[in-house]
């Protein structure tokens, strides 16, 4: 069973992400912030980590893709940032930090799915 991690800090796109990943096999976490997705990402070693470039707290998106990304313990791990950010450059930022894949919100959870499936193949 493949564990996602969830780092998203409105409660709604949370809920709406783990609702559609219950149909599958997969072990859904969540966190609401950067600093607890960072906790929780050492913790479980997930296979895969949608993650949120804003957020509070003091880690942003970005930095705990970083986290994840310099972790050997994590090289296994893929990260989809999901974000209102829809700039080339904030596309760039997120791949320079290390992320798999880029969402913009909003998007569709059958858009969520397809990226999950495909990065779940070269797990």
């Amino acid at each position: 069973m493949k564990k996602i991690l969830i780092v998203e800090d409105h409660l709604d796109i949370r809920k709406l992400l783990k609702m559609t990943l219950e149909f599958d096999d997969f072990e859904i976490h969540e966190a609401s912030t950067g600093d607890a997705g960072w906790v929780l990402a050492q913790e479980l070693q997930p296979d895969i980590v949608l993650l949120d470039v804003m957020m509070p707290g003091t880690l942003t998106g970005l930095d705990v893709c970083r986290r994840i990304k310099d972790d050997p313990r994590m090289r296994h791990t893929k990260v989809i940032m999901l974000t209102a950010r829809i700039q080339a450059s904030d596309r760039e930022m997120g791949m320079a930090a290390g992320a798999d894949d880029y969402l913009m919100k909003p998007f569709s959870t059958l858009q969520v799915l397809e990226k999950i499936y495909r990065m779940e193949a070269t797990l």
